[in-house]
């Protein structure tokens, strides 16, 4: 051998020895290790919910005439005591007109009874006039002045019917209906406005064979809105009421689940509940690895040599500290041992 190759082959036999040095640097002695435990989950199923309002309210006309002016249309969020429409009636103008000439008569013939009354007193002081004369009198200034203040009534309770006109928001929340225009003629009673108030929540409708799982309080995953994968989670909600009735072979059930507020009522939510309790294994998302498409965990042996497992995995979830963790469905038992790869 020449020197040259003797120099070749040294240089490569240093180039081997500090890669295999290296590779054992990125192995660890003793890596980290989970153990394979059975353990009890919710059996999570996916059905479809349908976002509902909590109370559906009319904003009601008060008094009967025309829709001078609307103020809404659908899709608009209201607060309570919000103007939504202005209803007019012109014969409300025409009493209010009526009225006013009569107040003005009735006010002259007060001043005329007062004078009248006046008169007969300084009379019956001189001892020219009688009781009766001023009887009358005071008679006929209490009847004037009685019919004035009637007047004046009458007309504050036309004023009231148009401020009643006013059609007033019952509560906040956003307007699903206007079945109105103006100019329409509207009866004292009728709706102008659907209200969706109290905010939203969602309609459950499960088969019959889930009666006897479900319960108030019991925790929801709601999916993310629009297609998407399985795992994305929009929000987690909590059962608020199980109706104990039974309805074409459905459970009717309720959940409060936050930020549903842009939400379209009648929008259908995917959402997984709970149907009972099961046994399986759950392990960290980091002990598993793909290779060739297929989802393998490294089994610690008894001889300490670890070995590559080929597994079926299931449903993605997290722990309470916020761990991702994979459900483990084939490929392990209870008291394997995991590697870390």
């Amino acid at each position: 051998m020449t020197a040259d190759g003797l120099k070749a082959l040294l240089l490569a036999g240093h180039i081997i020895g500090l890669s295999a040095s290296a590779y054992g640097a990125e192995q660890p002695s003793n890596p980290p290790r989970f153990e394979v435990k059975l353990q009890e989950v919710d059996d999570l199923k996916s059905v479809y919910a349908t976002v509902r309002s909590r109370d559906l309210i009319e904003a009601r006309v008060r008094t009967p005439g025309t829709i001078a002016t609307l103020k809404v249309d659908e899709g608009d969020s209201v607060k309570q005591g919000e103007v939504l429409a202005l209803v007019g009636d012109p014969k409300i103008a025409l009493r209010i007109k009526a009225l006013d000439a009569r107040m003005v008569a009735l006010e002259s013939r007060l001043e005329t009874s007062d004078a009248e009354l006046k008169r007969a007193l300084t009379l019956k002081e001189k001892g020219v006039a009688s009781q009766a004369r001023v009887d009358l009198a005071q008679t006929a200034y209490d009847v004037a002045l009685n019919e004035l203040r009637s007047a004046r009534a009458e007309r504050s309770v036309v004023e009231t019917e148009i401020e009643e006109g006013q059609v007033l928001a019952p509560a906040s929340g956003r307007v699903l209906k206007v079945p109105f225009t103006e100019g329409s003629v509207v009866l004292a009673g009728e709706g102008i406005a659907t209200i969706a108030a109290k905010g939203y929540l969602l309609r459950l409708e499960l088969p019959e064979r889930h009666a006897r799982f479900i319960k108030v309080g019991d925790p929801i995953r709601v999916g993310a809105r629009g297609p998407g994968p399985e795992e994305a989670s929009l929000a987690t909600g909590r059962i608020s009421q199980v109706y104990p009735e039974l309805k074409n072979g459905r459970v009717i059930a309720d959940a409060e689940v936050p930020d549903l507020g842009t939400y379209f009522v009648g929008e259908r939510l995917l959402v997984w509940i709970s149907a009972g309790k099961r046994q399986t294994f759950i392990v960290p998302r980091s002990y598993l690895f793909k290779r060739y498409g297929l989802d393998y965990v490294r089994l610690w042996g008894s001889d300490g040599a670890p070995a590559d497992i080929v597994v079926q995995t299931g449903r993605n979830t997290r722990d309470a500290s916020g761990q991702e963790m994979t459900e483990l469905l084939a490929g392990v038992r209870a008291g394997d041992r995991l590697v870390s790869p």
